[in-house]
């Protein structure tokens, strides 16, 4: 079991930033190199590993020597201590991305090319912002001599992780636990051996936004109406457009891009209702989402997949609507303290937060589904919002945004808290559930790899036969 989570531990953390920009891994083609035939046939197997440097052949697909350097050289680059991770975890992991993505092909797994270039141009944008360089400075790291190969050799690495995690996706999607297995599960585990809990907090808030007026609406439609009728009448471009005046800040620099899957809802609905109404070559009408207002560019449909431009404005927020907000929410703050309300009450009445209102304002764990949030797993914004209320009290009124709004008022409580404690069945019973689902979908993956590891063509070099793996790659007999 320990392996099992410790080899769990390690691709997590692996997985943490999938694009580490080391040699692609290739799918290569079944060629024997006939020049190897007339060398000196002394030559021992060493001396031909390192003129070639495999050191593997998982299916279609080689791992290299210097794959496995390359992972220690990426794993320091981002801070991750690499003193308790050994060269064979890596090449273990190496061998599992690409038995993964070796059956992905073979069940014909596709991956979005485009959506795989995007996802490119975010990487190199997140990396050149948090490191304040420059594009010269980032193919000098990675030892590449343009900008055109080192997104080439992106894409392949993008590609494969990205069939090795639809891949991951596939063979656990189907994987439930009854209520009778997590009682089975927890029942398994020694007493002496259960899980801690960190500290729980239960937060709520209610949330006042400033109103925008029919003027300000108005305004960004006649707008992009403009900006449709310069496009249609007057032959100007809509990506250019798109570059300089959208309010979407993910996509400008795309000229608006999007590539949109019938099968694969993504974006807001009234988005893709309108995308999906669209001929090729037609632009939609102004449209509002909760976003804002768009119109959408059809470029190009293929089968199921939809590429659409778009540029989203937002209403201008006027600061008479900022003012009135603030005041509502210090007078709704008032009321509570005084008694007049409870804050479930006044989160009903008056929060401009659909998902929590009618909850009393009672804000839930994303990757828990529940409304007991840990403390130490918790969003850092929130924490620092929230770290120095104390049980039912009312905090100041903060002034925050999201991706919809660009401003907005907010009041917090902290309605329940829960100490450290070890795992209790009835009050844990989510988190108890997740840790089951968790043990049968390693399980599932166990099994599959077990299979697909003897099905498949491996061959490892014999530097690595020493490396004690939790999967079978040598293909010995059990005993």
């Amino acid at each position: 079991m320990k392996s099992i989570i410790k080899s769990v531990a390690l691709t997590l953390m692996l997985a943490l930033f999938t694009v580490n920009f080391s040699l692609a891994q290739e799918i290569i083609e079944d060629v024997v190199d006939t020049s190897m035939k007339q060398r000196d046939t002394t030559q021992s197997s060493s001396e031909r590993r390192k003129v070639d440097g495999v050191a593997a052949v998982v299916g279609d697909y080689v791992v290299l020597d210097s794959d496995i350097d390359k992972e220690y050289i990426q794993l320091q680059a981002r801070g991750v201590s690499i003193a308790n991770i050994t060269r064979c975890e890596l090449f273990g992991k190496l061998l599992e991305d690409k038995l993964y993505a070796h059956h992905a092909i073979q069940d014909s797994i596709v991956v979005n090319d485009l959506e795989v270039r995007s996802n490119i141009d975010q990487q190199i944008s997140a990396f050149l912002e948090q490191k304040g360089g420059s594009m010269q400075e980032l193919l000098e790291f990675y030892n590449k001599d343009s900008e055109q190969s080192l997104r080439e050799e992106m894409f392949e690495i993008n590609k494969n992780a990205k069939l090795a995690s639809e891949m991951q996706r596939k063979i656990i999607e189907d994987v439930e636990v009854t209520p009778e297995e997590v009682r089975e599960y927890y029942n398994s585990i020694p007493k002496d051996s259960l899980p801690e809990f960190g500290t729980e907090l239960k937060v709520a808030q209610i949330v006042v936004i400033p109103e925008t007026t029919e003027a300000s609406k108005q305004a960004v439609i006649d707008r992009l109406k403009g900006f449709k009728a310069d496009v249609i009448e007057n032959g100007a471009s809509f990506t250019t457009k798109a570059v300089f005046y959208s309010d979407d800040k993910a996509a400008k620099s795309k000229g608006g891009m999007y590539t949109l899957n019938r099968k694969r809802p993504q974006m807001v609905k009234e988005f893709r209702d309108v995308a999906f109404a669209l001929q090729e070559g037609e632009i939609s009408d102004p449209f509002e989402s909760d976003f804002g207002y768009h119109i959408i560019l059809l470029e190009k449909i293929r089968g199921q997949e939809y590429d659409v431009r778009h540029i989203l404005l937002r209403p201008e927020i006027t600061d008479a609507s900022v003012i009135e907000a603030k005041e509502k929410i210090n007078k709704v703050r008032e009321q509570i303290i005084a008694g007049e309300l409870t804050f479930a009450e006044a989160a009903r009445e008056f929060s401009d937060e659909e998902e929590t209102k009618f909850e009393g304002g009672q804000l839930i764990n994303p990757y828990t589904q529940d409304s007991s949030m840990e403390l130490t797993k918790m969003d850092p914004e929130l924490y620092g919002q929230i770290q120095e209320l104390k049980d039912d009290e009312i905090s100041l009124v903060l002034q925050d945004q999201d991706r919809i709004n660009p401003i907005k008022f907010k009041i917090l409580t902290v309605t329940d808290r829960i100490n450290e404690h070890q795992a209790d069945f009835a009050r844990d019973y989510l988190k108890i559930k997740n840790l089951a689902l968790q043990e049968k979908q390693f399980e599932e993956i166990r099994k599959w790899q077990e299979e697909k590891i003897n099905d498949t063509y491996v061959n490892l070099n014999e530097d690595y036969k020493t490396c004690t793996f939790n999967s079978n790659w040598l293909k010995t007999e059990k005993q």
